[in-house]
């Protein structure tokens, strides 16, 4: 059962209010709607008549569309006003945006006309000229200019000059690469059993020599020559051959620059 509302504009279930202004039969500014709250809340208070539940969630929901679609009807929205209404006023604040933006221009120019009149105040003009008698002459650009000396001077601006190099005399480079390192590792580590890579380097004169024999220590251990291992964070690296005895050829690995 539909609860029945009583208003000045309409008269019957709550539900055919709702209806007939979902269909635009009535108008939603037509209903008061405080009078119908009014009475149900007195509905509620009236201890001989118990609503059901179902009763009461439906005059709660259908209360509650219509307080949003009177309140939608009563608030300006963005689609109460016409496109052509919106943008009425906006020359004139352009209009207004521009004078102000020269306004600011003309006060920023005035306080550097400021800025420039108070340096000008603290400097003071000459009021005395040069002295009588006092000559400036301009100093003599072609003194000492001789033909020889123009002659000179054209011989020294044709001349061929020396291409200019790099003496590297003093640099030396080391002819060590990985390809012949990794050759003579294979020649002698499968002989010499476990080692370290503290006792392999242990000859090496210079740092390139180490770095080279590191790297072919790779190359073996890339291709399943040697086994590399390590106990410890910063220990000691354990060389060990598991490859075949026969001795690689330098097509067999990467030929690397030392």
């Amino acid at each position: 059962m539909t609860y029945v509302v009583t208003t000045p504009s309409f008269s019957g279930p709550m539900a055919l209010l709702l209806e007939l202004i979902s269909r635009h039969e009535m108008d939603v500014l037509d209903v008061l709607l405080a009078p119908i709250i009014d009475d149900f809340v007195g509905v509620l208070r009236d201890e001989s008549r118990e609503l059901p539940m179902e009763e009461l969630s439906e005059f709660v929901l259908i209360a509650s569309i219509l307080l949003e679609m009177k309140s939608r009807t009563l608030l300006p929205g963005r689609d109460a006003s016409e496109p052509d209404e919106e943008f009425i006023g906006w020359e004139e604040r352009d209009v207004l945006l521009a004078r102000l933006l020269e306004l600011r221009t003309y006060a920023s120019l005035a306080d550097a006309f400021v800025s420039l009149m108070e340096r000008a105040a603290r400097s003071f003009p000459r009021v005395r000229g040069v002295d009588d008698g006092f000559v400036v002459a301009p100093p003599d650009l072609l003194a000492g200019v001789t033909p020889a000396r123009v002659a000179l001077a054209y011989l020294r601006g044709i001349e061929e000059r020396p291409s200019p190099s790099v003496r590297l005399h003093h640099v030396t480079v080391d002819a060590v690469t990985v390809a012949e390192t990794v050759m003579v590792l294979a020649e002698r580590l499968p002989g010499s059993g476990r080692t370290s890579f503290r006792d392999l380097t242990t000859g090496l004169a210079s740092r390139i020599e180490v770095i080279v024999t590191f790297l072919a220590l790779l190359e073996l251990c890339k291709l399943g020559k040697v086994s590399l291992g390590q106990g410890a964070t910063f220990g000691d690296v354990s060389i060990e051959w598991i490859g075949d005895e026969d001795v690689l050829s330098e097509e067999a690995i990467d030929a690397y620059e030392g």
